[in-house]
């Protein structure tokens, strides 16, 4: 069993969250001997395997391979995943790791990742899309990777006016665009799931996405999407859980979101709505309104901010289990960013009763 931190090296608690140890003071020399002077640095605690009340019951590493068909072997997913990049002030770590449910169980991990860079220079916009398809159904993995794709080709199509308006800052415009982009990528899974004959339930996915542009100028971090999950900031040594609300109105209001207007520009009165469904197209299926609200929210960063996305597998321990967020804390508060294999070592630690696919993108600001 990998070793676990010692109780004196975690940090008190500060609410829910609690803040790394202050730097240890060196021992005073007796008078006998040559002063010396000595520089104390704060390092991280080594690598753990887990935190909490004891081991998970599952395995640390994989056991079981998913089955997979001769003829579907494009079907298959990797285990884990890991990326990494850097771009003006920001350095980009980012993994998806199977749960430990799915790796006993030999089921394919459910959570896609994509990272993308579109544009070149100063004017380049890089996004980090993650998505988790529905618990319990075989095509988990599929709806997962093409929700990522389709918002991927969404965003590339539009990447320089999106890095325009993060530039300048037009929240309105950017709020309404990407809700607009994320309806038509998750439109797009439910025509796929008519055309495979199954339930549009059964064929969906949670969207998470991160915008950041590559202007070192500019640090406005954009964060949108559907679906559950965490957007958290860690900042001045402790833990902000910055995950915005529904009610969140963030901008200009925005057709579509919340309550329709009354009337259009032109004062044309609109009718009510009577509940009356629209007739399915004879070439698509007519698009279903998602169950889950859009979430959007822009923030400019701070030099020595780590800004954490990640799907629910991290996203549940991190709220619910207070030592894995003062690890978190003592490990990436360091000041440099970490290696991908010292990042992929930090958001696997395993907690009991947690055992779902983890996927998370951290950003560390110079």
């Amino acid at each position: 069993m990998p070793p676990v931190p010692p109780a004196e090296a975690l940090p008190s608690t500060t609410g829910g969250f609690r803040t790394p140890p202050s730097a240890a003071v060196p021992e005073e020399p007796s008078a006998d001997e040559p002063r010396e002077a000595v520089l104390s640095v704060v390092e991280p605690p080594p690598p753990a395997g887990h935190v909490g009340s004891g081991p998970p019951t599952y395995h640390p590493e994989p056991t079981a391979l998913p089955s997979v068909e001769p003829d579907e072997l494009g079907d298959l997913v990797a285990d884990t995943v890991l990326d990494g990049a850097r771009y003006g002030t920001s350095t980009l770590r980012a993994a998806s790791v199977r749960g430990d449910s799915a790796r006993y169980r030999g089921e394919p991990r459910r959570d896609a990742l994509l990272t993308a860079r579109f544009g070149t220079g100063e004017g380049a916009l890089v996004l980090v899309a993650m998505a988790t398809g529905a618990r319990a159904t075989s095509g988990a993995h599929r709806a997962a990777a093409e929700a990522c794709r389709w918002i991927g080709q969404a965003v590339g199509r539009s990447h320089e006016r999106l890095a325009d308006d993060i530039r300048a800052a037009r929240r309105g415009e950017l709020k309404s665009g990407l809700h607009r982009l994320t309806d038509r990528s998750l439109g797009k899974l439910r025509a796929s799931a008519a055309e495979q004959g199954v339930e549009p339930e059964e064929y969906t996915a949670g969207l998470r996405c991160l915008l950041l542009p590559a202007d070192p100028q500019c640090r406005t971090r954009v964060f949108f999407g559907v679906g559950a999950g965490g957007l958290f900031r860690l900042r001045d040594g402790a833990w902000q859980d910055i995950e915005p609300r529904v009610a969140d109105t963030i901008g200009e209001a925005v057709v579509g979101f919340g309550s329709p207007p009354h009337e259009t520009p032109e004062g044309d009165r609109l009718t009510m709505d009577l509940g009356i469904t629209t007739p399915p197209s004879p070439y698509e299926p007519a698009p279903r309104p998602s169950h889950a609200p859009f979430r959007f929210r822009a923030s400019v960063a701070r030099p020595g901010d780590t800004l954490l996305l990640c799907t629910g597998g991290l996203a549940e321990p991190l709220r619910g289990e207070p030592e894995l967020s003062d690890y978190l804390t003592t490990r990436w508060s360091a000041g440099e960013p970490p290696g991908l294999a010292t990042f992929l070592a930090d958001a696997s630690v395993r907690v009991k009763g947690y055992a779902d696919d983890r996927t998370a993108a951290a950003v560390w600001e110079a």
